[in-house]
């Protein structure tokens, strides 16, 4: 499974921090990042993500271990050498299933919160939206100055995140010939790839839920 997903697993450079990332990124001058999400973790007897980039090269990770006694709610998307990037964090005592994503770690006390999303309520005054998702920026810290909607179905690994234009800036796209735990994803530099992948996993914990929710594993840091 692992040669049909990229051959190479070779650590990639250490990334600046996350804030960094996002301002340093020039819409008009850069490509946007393909990467490559399985959902699976390269590590023994662990649930996660690992993601690859363009050429192959490890790019981003999330291992949870299996576990029972010790649940935590918090989802650690890390770098190669293991260090936390982006904290995924199922908001407590929300009427909708709604996550927070903090910068770095967390579990610190000076975390800091930057995007919310939110699953979207499915009413009788519905309509025919096709929106399956709200992201709403927490974060002045980011350049990103308007809410996002997630539009498509993250089951057939087809979605987008969209802003008030409705342009893309991540698309979530199937993968050919390797089923629904391989995919990719296309971020554009205003996202910024991180965030991208952060947005993903909690997408993934709305609608996948259940006994294969991560949340119901422990989650290395």
């Amino acid at each position: 499974m692992a040669a049909k997903v990229h051959p190479n697993v070779a650590a990639a450079p250490q990334p600046p921090c996350i804030t960094t990332i996002v301002s340093q990124q020039q819409e008009e001058e850069e490509p946007p990042v393909v990467l490559t999400v399985w959902r699976k973790s390269l590590l023994f007897n662990c649930h996660g993500f690992t993601v690859f980039d363009a050429k192959g090269n490890l790019a981003f990770r999330l291992d949870c271990y299996d576990a029972t006694r010790s649940r935590r709610a918090d989802l650690v998307l890390m770098d190669v050498a293991g260090k936390p990037l982006l904290t995924i964090r199922r908001k407590r005592l929300s009427l909708s299933d709604s996550w927070i994503i903090y910068d770095g770690d967390g579990g610190a006390a000076t975390a800091t919160p930057l995007l919310s999303v939110r699953r979207r309520r499915v009413g009788l005054r519905a309509g025919a939206s096709k929106a399956i998702a709200h992201v709403t920026p927490l974060s002045s810290a980011l350049p990103l100055p308007e809410a996002y909607v997630v539009e498509g179905s993250y089951g057939r690994r087809s979605c987008a995140v969209r802003d008030a234009r409705g342009d893309a800036v991540a698309e979530v796209r199937r993968k050919e010939s390797v089923g629904d735990d391989v995919f990719r994803l296309v971020a554009q530099p205003r996202l910024g790839a991180p965030l991208a992948m952060a947005i993903v996993i909690a997408i993934d914990e709305m609608f996948r839920g259940g006994s294969s929710s991560l949340l119901r594993r422990t989650c290395s840091a």
